[in-house]
């Protein structure tokens, strides 16, 4: 009801050609669009990442299947050369580069692999992976196409201008393309816009500066990098009193904010949980628990040889050294909502040893003993247990089409809006870790914070 209800609120196309209509076997949405200007026709084809049944709960996307990417791609752009005959195509995808041979990596990702083997495209405008691309490949035919990504939180605006020569029969064809990613601090607001949606704002600042509790504290989200951190461990203890399950699965949603003890505004839970999430209780096995742990820290933490190594696992360039970006900035080598820890119960990560072979589970916090064999009730996030990060799939081993098996609960309302109704319940709710891991030898962890610290903030 939502997607058709926004289908008819917007005054401009409604881009998917890959989402398929369960029903009817075609496009849930509009699959491409002409725009035409001066004569020129330029076809605008729309498509997403088909991940979206590894992340979101059934009822987010029922009466939908999602096609492959590439295989959508080469079909529309076909019909749109056959029907069409457009003097340019652009891509506009909700898919990040990834990489040129499928085989190399999931099809999440898919802009590069289309570019590479599609012929038909000029550009295609990335997104997905929250990085920046301008880059230039060539595609079976041997025409040039440009990739262009304008990166995450809306900081640069992708560019694209292409210059067409009109032949004597009044067809065109391109001689040049520039692109360029342009800071979006350079371009004025519409005065017209603010205007327009002024009502709007006031009620949705009213909205979020709505106090509902007291934090005692201050928490960190960069703390979880090393270490049991308020930041996280707020959440697990409201997933583990929401649930009584045994474990919490949890990660750090934000990669650098402070929430400062006080008063918790509305506004203040986007900043501590980020993405829309509902909460799954999953039956695990001990197994599967240990080696889904394994699995989050093996994308998270190098293999450190002594005390001068890096703790965090960096982004490094050809000769393996940390990757700074413009900013001077180093980049994690994956996204920190990535990082899962535990709660529930106690175990140590030892850095020394490499990625699948760190974990050394004690027992449960409560003092029982952890069994590998036992089967554990684990409350996690939607995104986790549909599949979202690998961590179930390639970490736990569990079949993606057997996850839904494993879900005994699933929550009524997003965990955002559960954390907001836990604060206006306790009013007042201490930051506290509950220091149930720890990353060892912890020398080595203690003297690598500091200058991981500095690489990702200089």
């Amino acid at each position: 009801e939502v997607y058709n209800r926004l289908i008819k609120e917007f005054r401009f196309p409604y881009l998917g050609a890959n989402v398929i209509n369960t029903e009817t076997g075609k496009p849930f949405f509009k699959p491409y669009t002409i725009v035409e200007r001066q004569g020129v026709r330029i076809a605008v084809l729309g498509l997403t990442t088909p991940g979206v049944p590894t992340w979101l709960p059934e009822k987010l996307w029922q009466g939908m299947s999602f096609q492959e990417i590439a295989e959508a791609a080469e079909y529309w752009v076909n019909i749109i050369k056959q029907n069409e005959r457009p003097d340019a195509i652009v891509g506009l995808f909700h898919s990040g580069m990834g990489v040129a041979n499928p085989d190399q990596g999931s099809l999440e990702n898919a802009s590069y692999y289309v570019a590479l083997t599609v012929p038909g495209f000029d550009v295609i405008f990335t997104g997905h992976d929250h990085r920046e691309w301008l880059k230039r490949v060539q595609n079976p035919e041997g025409d040039e196409v440009l990739l262009v990504g304008p990166g995450a939180f809306a900081e640069k605006i992708g560019v694209v201008e292409f210059t067409f020569y009109r032949n004597p029969d009044r067809s065109f064809v391109i001689t040049n393309t520039k692109a360029e990613l342009i800071p979006a601090t350079t371009i004025a607001p519409s005065p017209d816009f603010f205007r327009l949606f002024e009502k709007d704002v006031n009620e949705i600042i009213s909205f979020s500066n709505e106090g509902v509790g007291q934090l005692k504290g201050d928490m960190k989200s960069i703390d979880a990098f090393f270490g049991s951190a308020p930041f996280v461990d707020i959440v697990h203890d409201l997933q583990l009193q929401m649930t009584d399950a045994d474990i919490s699965f949890t990660a750090p949603l934000s990669f650098n904010q402070t929430l400062r003890s006080g008063t918790m505004r509305v506004r203040d839970f986007f900043n501590l949980y980020r993405f829309e999430n509902y909460l799954y209780v999953m039956e695990l096995t001990g197994t599967e628990i240990l080696n889904y742990l394994e699995y989050s820290y093996g994308l998270w933490l190098n293999q450190m040889t002594g005390p001068d190594d890096h703790l965090l696992l960096f982004r490094e360039d050809d000769n393996g050294q940390p990757l700074a970006d413009s900013r001077g900035s180093f980049r994690l080598s994956n996204p920190s909502f990535n990082f899962d820890s535990a709660a529930g119960i106690l175990y140590t990560v030892d850095v020394s040893k490499p990625a699948g072979q760190r974990i050394t589970i004690s027992g449960m916090e409560d003092g029982t003993p952890f069994k590998h064999e036992k089967t554990y009730r684990v409350a996690i996030n939607s995104y986790r247990g549909s599949g979202g990060g690998g961590h179930l799939t390639d970490g736990a081993g569990i079949p993606h089409e057997k996850l839904q098996e494993r879900i005994v609960f699933t929550s009524e309302n997003d965990l955002r809006s559960e954390m907001i109704d836990y604060f206006r319940e306790k009013k007042e709710v201490s930051a506290k870790a509950r220091n149930n891991w720890r990353i060892v030898p912890e020398s080595w962890v203690e003297n690598a914070r500091e200058r991981d610290l500095q690489k990702l903030m200089p």
